[in-house]
């Protein structure tokens, strides 16, 4: 075999490498709190001065999620017999590298490293964590052998939907095939001309996906959904994004709407919109972000006034709407106390519009409506939105309680950081499979370029960091299932989904030469697509915030 460790002692040195891995973080996080503790408390303040440091600590968690996650799926799989070759290589060149990163230092994007030091960990810190096993594990670990040899078995077993067997049940991965199918059928073919003309995705497609369940997927069945799990979410995202974002993302709109009313709606809006939802009737659309607010929803400046009858008049503009024109109801955040300038004064709506058309996209009274031209995630498009007069009547505040928005918001961040990660495993997906079929396909100077290992070891890598994103999403899932908090572990999914499918689609492109930066290859559309990821949902640097607030708190 290519593997530079055996088998036997595989996970045992795996094992033995996570306890020194969580020791360094334990120091790191206290010498990060150190340095942002104020009086006894952490500082906001501060914590913005040492942004780098903690961030940093965010990303060192994450890899020591990543690390504890990769170890769970190895074990899972040996328990079930189901740890071969592919799984063994996955493994061993996974905690190779990422040992190696905390080690040497961390790469939080393309233009920043970060290092134990910046974190204000020294000489004692590093060879604490130098163990044998982990030693071990950074020298034999991740080597052009076993990269090799995973391309090899890559090779062989294409027909194969993921490289290496994800340890989920069979009835997820009968889901898988189910929509894998439908992705190559009817998405795959019409993808990248959709995006080439930023067309919006047809109306049949949607039908077809509302007739599949997708809309109803995590709804209770008592409201017309299926009530599957958030796993069985991550899967059918993964695969219909892996087709296309856009199709993959079309349910998230749902998820989240119908997330908003399970927690924080009355009786009666459950059972007139949950129904409606799961069955793709109602198509929603989330109506948050302002102009000049970005990520800092608690500044929002809409206003929402009720009237004596009991309705509200929205006043105000939004930005960033996905799939607006189409929607029949807008998640929409309003400020309903004009005292307040804080989250504190925020209200959440379930504001009904009449669908648009191409000639008329925004029909309803009150509004307009102008797109937004972008780069990629085109098959729903985005807007710019603004509200003058805008009705809403009373019943449709969600809850039935002003002031209650963004506590409300809040509870659905856990889906749709999730949702995200499952989205960003599609498109990193994606960009393997068009990487791996160029370079087989392409011949120079004599061989095809898979044959070159700068070439293959991309590839390599490339099925390993997917492998390692998809456990950590999958993780998260299945807490959120259980009913357990997982803001941090969605979070930390999120922030290494969106990494891996950058690097992916990057390397895709860079595996294509001159031919990926051609309209007509569809590596052009992946990356434009995976930009995305690292910006909606919480921006890297926000999630990285909010990781570290929390690892802090």
């Amino acid at each position: 075999m290519g593997q530079s460790i055996l088998l036997d002692d595989l996970l045992a040195l795996t094992k033995a490498a996570i306890a020194p891995a969580e020791a360094v973080l334990e120091m790191a996080r206290q010498s990060v709190r150190d340095t942002v503790e104020e009086d006894g408390r952490v500082s906001g303040r501060l914590i913005e001065e040492n942004q780098f440091a903690a961030h940093g600590l965010a990303w060192l968690a994450t890899y020591v999620e990543s690390l504890r996650q990769m170890q769970y799926w190895a074990d899972k799989l040996t328990s079930e017999g189901s740890f071969g070759e592919v799984e063994a290589l996955i493994h061993q060149i996974a905690f190779g590298e990422y040992l190696s990163q905390i080690v040497g230092g961390i790469q939080m994007n393309q233009g920043e490293m970060v290092r134990l030091k910046d974190m204000g960990l020294g000489r004692d810190a590093v060879m604490s964590l130098c163990t044998d096993a982990v030693t071990t594990l950074m020298t034999r670990g991740n080597t052009q052998s076993a990269r090799s040899r995973l391309v090899e078995l890559m090779q062989e077993r294409s027909a194969e939907i993921t490289v290496g067997k994800t340890a989920l049940d069979d009835e997820l991965e009968m889901i898988r095939e189910q929509f894998r199918r439908y992705a190559v059928d009817k998405i795959e073919p019409f993808a990248h001309e959709w995006h080439l003309k930023d067309q919006l995705i047809p109306m049949e497609v949607i039908e077809e996906l509302a007739e599949m369940g997708v809309f109803g997927l995590t709804i209770p069945e008592e409201y017309g959904g299926f009530g599957l799990s958030k796993a069985s979410m991550c899967v059918v995202s993964e695969e219909l994004s892996r087709g296309y974002i856009g199709v993959g993302s079309l349910g998230t709109r749902s998820e989240i709407a119908a997330e908003l009313i399970l927690a924080g709606g009355t009786d009666e809006q459950k059972q007139k919109w949950l129904p409606a939802l799961a069955s793709g009737e109602k198509l929603p659309t989330a109506v948050f972000t302002e102009p000049n607010t970005g990520s800092d929803l608690g500044s929002l400046r809409t206003r929402a006034v009720r009237g004596e009858d009991g309705d509200y008049t929205i006043t105000g503009n939004k930005t960033w709407i996905t799939h607006a024109a189409r929607a029949h109801v807008m998640t929409l955040l309003a400020r309903t106390d004009s005292a307040t300038s804080d989250y504190k004064g925020l209200s959440m709506f379930l504001a009904e519009k009449t669908p648009g058309t191409d000639e008329d996209p925004f029909p309803t009274p009150g509004m307009t409506g102008g797109e937004i031209e972008v780069l990629g995630y085109r098959g729903m498009k985005e807007y710019e939105l603004g509200f003058d007069g805008f009705k809403v009547q009373g019943e449709n505040l969600l809850g039935g309680e002003e002031g209650k928005g963004f506590k409300q918001l809040m509870e659905t961040f856990e889906s749709a950081r999730i949702q995200t990660a499952a989205r960003a495993i599609g498109v990193a997906q994606a960009a393997l499979d068009v990487g791996m079929r160029y370079a087989e396909e392409r011949k120079q100077f004599g061989k095809s370029l898979i044959a070159f290992p700068r070439v293959s070891g991309k590839l390599a890598m490339m099925a390993v960091e997917l492998m390692i994103a998809r456990q950590l999403t999958y993780f998260s899932a299945r807490e959120k299932d259980e009913g357990i908090r997982c803001d941090l572990e969605a979070g930390m999914a999120k922030l290494l989904g969106a990494r891996v499918a950058w690097a992916n689609a990057d390397n895709a492109l860079q595996i294509h030469g001159g031919n990926g930066f051609a309209l007509e290859y569809t590596v052009s559309r992946i990356l434009c697509d995976a930009r995305i990821l690292n910006i909606f949902e919480g921006a890297a640097e926000i999630q990285a915030q909010v990781i570290a607030r929390r690892l802090l708190g």
